[in-house]
């Protein structure tokens, strides 16, 4: 088995605010980080190029990242702050609604992403890691 590792540093930029309206921490309120992503690939095969994926062929997944995490506001859709974050959308921010907000979440959707769009290739989505920071990451599989 082949595996290839793409990774988008936390000096890329996909900088973003949240909050875990929840928690009993300082999470509740927004913060933001410059968040990094780590994708995993496998195949049992390589391509014409002994390739399991070409490097350059993932800007669909830059578009991606640049539209849910590049300069956003995420907002928990059960949020109780929602509607008046929501009316900063267009004006002071970025507004982007996630069902949920957590690094383990952003993780699961780009993840799905990433393994929708290879569906039709021989090609396994083997993980995604989002991380914080140097000290806090999150990943998501499927077994």
């Amino acid at each position: 088995m082949y595996r290839v590792i793409k990774t988008y540093g936390h000096e890329r930029g996909y900088s973003c605010s949240f909050r875990q309206w929840n928690a009993k921490s300082n999470c509740k309120y927004l913060h933001g980080y410059s968040l990094g992503f780590k994708i995993t690939l496998e195949s049992p095969t390589l391509d014409k190029n002994n390739w399991v994926y070409n490097f350059g062929d993932f800007s669909f997944l830059e578009k991606w990242l640049d539209k849910n995490f590049d300069h956003t506001l995420l907002v928990a859709s059960d949020d109780p702050e929602k509607k008046s974050i929501l009316k900063l959308n267009d004006r002071a921010a970025k507004v982007n609604e996630l069902e949920k907000i957590s690094c383990e979440f952003f993780a699961e959707i780009t993840y799905k992403f990433v393994a929708e769009h290879l569906m039709s290739e021989n090609i396994n989505v083997v993980s995604v890691e989002v991380s914080e920071h140097g000290s806090n990451a999150a990943s998501y599989y499927e077994e």
